[in-house]
């Protein structure tokens, strides 16, 4: 395999975990910040019964993406464990975004 596939292959795969972080970022919100509300304040289960387990696909898509990911480039200890639980905290899914977005762009400035 030359340098020029292994470059490609990695600008692909970082792309593919920027959009699938965006989107369990996204279904988390909106479970948290919409579902459950209604559910509990408005009494609304139907909302969570719907998001819940579209969140529940994302959640498990980011974590194979995620074994994916840091099996192909070189990670530091931080950004593995800031990858790790960024599916778990609020807002930390769009946060890891940013991170995967400036690996990309380091990759295509070399």
């Amino acid at each position: 395999m030359d340098l020029a596939t292994t470059y490609q292959e990695d600008r692909a795969q970082l792309r593919k975990m920027r959009y699938i972080s965006l989107f369990e970022g996204c279904t988390l919100l909106l479970l948290l910040g919409i579902a459950m509300p209604l559910k509990h304040l408005g009494g609304y289960p139907g909302m969570v019964s719907l998001i819940g387990p579209i969140h529940g696909l994302a959640f498990l898509l980011y974590c194979w993406m995620l074994v994916q990911t840091l099996s192909v480039g070189s990670w530091t200890r931080a950004e593995r464990l800031r990858m790790a639980l960024a599916p778990i905290i609020p807002f930390g899914a769009l946060l890891n975004e940013r991170l995967l977005a400036r690996r990309l762009a380091s990759l295509a400035q070399e």
